[in-house]
């Protein structure tokens, strides 16, 4: 029995190595000859019940996060070069931007230990949010994974990408969350602000213990602030909502990753992060749907090429059924829009698929009466800002509600 029990063992070790090998392969450049994955809204339905499966709204039922209004900075990287670090981005080390064979999009590669700075130039007033999303390739061999510091920080008066920022960003005031990534359910968070260089707010360490079940796959995260109050999201656990986590001395206006000091070599572990998206405002959704007949959101989100609701939708949605719950005479049209990628044709009927899949999650997932509920779709025809822009691409992906 020992020898049977050893033999699996080692197939399930074996298995495991091919498939991180496999994509660091993948991300080093080592697998040319697969052509990378496409960046622009195609408009197949995915087959594959696995990524069904995954995007279940089901598995962020507690999400409660709501996107900002109006999108100040994004960054998927589609248009970076492959192997080279972004385009107004800083780091003190090393980073590249790369496709992965088994998720879409490009990707940024990081590395411990070293800094980097976003290319955010903006302001984010008092309230506002900021998201992502991150691939932690983590195979335990014994040591500890890097630590993971995600944060919010004010350059005041100076570039938000300066030199100086890579060794000092809590130089006038900073909020950072980090994550200690570990195994056997041991990983943990904490949150900690500074002001004028001196500690302002430290966090207990709080367990998170689902995190090592995503190894592997993209876990989203979101951060919430308005005035003082910081809250943050991973996948759909809100692990913190710190009333006075953020000073006011400053106005903030950038994010940054730090990735600390492993034994671990860049061929034994990998972290992915892309889908940065910082937006100022909280939406009123009541008061425009209800008041002035009109919502706009770019919070609902699909898998690329596809009309798939993301989970992390699941916030923006629960709050409009819940404005249509409490609203019963109100009846609605669900318009779907896209960017200019792609041809005309594609992305009107991408647009009417994705309105279409609004209207069943709201009526299946939330007990709207579908008989409340039209759809249309306009394709890339109304723009609401620059298509020649990431931030304007962005910001015309986007689901409206019109009162009827």
């Amino acid at each position: 029995m020992n020898k049977v029990k050893s033999k699996v063992n080692q197939r399930v070790d074996k298995k495991t190595d091919e498939t991180i090998d496999k994509s660091l392969d993948k991300a080093e450049g080592k697998q040319q000859a697969e052509e990378p994955a496409k960046q622009t809204e195609e408009k197949e339905e995915p087959s594959s019940d696995a990524v069904t499966k995954e995007s279940s709204l089901k598995n962020f039922s507690r999400y409660d996060f709501v996107p900002g209004e109006k999108i100040v900075y994004f960054d998927n990287f589609e248009q970076e070069s492959l192997a080279e670090l972004p385009v107004g981005w800083n780091t003190n080390g090393t980073g590249e931007v790369v496709t992965l064979d088994k998720y879409p999009g490009q990707w940024l590669r990081v590395h411990g230990p070293f800094v980097y700075l976003t290319g955010n130039q903006k302001e984010f007033t008092d309230s506002y949010t900021a998201e992502f999303d991150i691939i932690m390739q983590l195979k335990n061999n014994g040591w500890m994974y890097p630590e993971i510091k995600v944060g919010l920080f004010s350059s005041k008066d100076e570039n938000t990408t300066d030199n100086n920022f890579l060794k000092g960003y809590t130089k006038y005031s900073a909020t950072v969350a980090t994550i200690y990534p570990g195994e056997f359910k041991s990983s943990k968070v904490d949150v900690s602000a500074w002001l004028d260089n001196k500690s302002y707010f430290k966090s207990e360490i709080k367990p998170f213990a689902a995190l090592d079940q995503w190894y592997g796959q993209p876990i989203h995260v979101a951060i919430q602030v308005q005035k003082e109050r910081f809250r943050i999201w991973i996948n759909e656990e809100k692990l913190f909502d710190v009333p006075k986590g953020i000073p006011l001395n400053y106005i903030m206006n950038q994010l940054m990753f730090e990735i600390g000091h492993t034994n671990y070599s860049d061929a034994q572990y990998a972290l992915y992060i892309s889908n940065i998206k910082i937006a100022t405002g909280k939406p009123d959704t009541r008061h425009k749907l209800v008041e002035e007949g009109k919502f706009s959101t770019t919070g609902i989100l699909f898998n690329v090429n596809s009309a798939t609701i993301k989970p992390e939708s699941y916030g923006v949605l629960k709050e409009i059924a819940e404005v249509m719950k409490k609203n019963e005479d109100v009846r609605i049209k669900i318009i779907g829009h896209t960017d200019s990628d792609g041809s005309d044709a594609a992305n009107l009927e991408l647009s009417k698929k994705r309105a279409t899949a609004v209207k069943t999650a709201l009526a299946e997932e939330f007990g709207v009466s579908e008989e409340r509920m039209n759809t249309d779709g306009k394709g890339e025809t109304i723009p609401v800002a620059d298509n020649k822009t990431k931030e304007g691409k962005s910001q015309n992906r986007r689901v409206e509600f019109i009162r009827q």
